[in-house]
């Protein structure tokens, strides 16, 4: 089953730490077994451009949808057997202790 992990930032969370961040270990670890699908960082939420239709007519407004804190910034499609495999996964790349890892199911049509 694929899952979507959208990689976030989160103020309460420890502090960034380059020495600790070890994404291209994960990366390669997920795509040696097969399991990490694609995957990219997102530009901040400064350039995000949200588009809306309301009563017909195209509504475009600069930056993101919501006013928060946290942000997304970064997705990983993934491969795993289920859940509990996803989470496994999610809780060893590094924005699990940085930030914030939500880990969704793709609901194919």
């Amino acid at each position: 089953m694929q899952y979507v992990l959208f990689i976030c930032t989160d103020p309460t969370a420890e502090p960034y730490d380059a020495d600790q961040d070890n994404i291209e270990e994960w990366v390669g670890e997920l795509q040696k077994t097969g399991k990490r699908l694609d995957g990219n960082r997102l530009r901040p939420i400064d350039d995000a451009t949200t588009v809306m239709v309301r009563g017909g007519e195209r509504v475009v407004a600069a930056g993101p949808f919501t006013e928060t804190r946290e942000w997304i910034a970064g997705y990983d499609l993934i491969e795993a057997d289920d859940l509990d495999e996803a989470i496994e996964i999610a809780a060893k790349h590094p924005m699990a202790r940085f930030g914030r890892v939500e880990v969704r199911p793709v609901w194919p049509f």
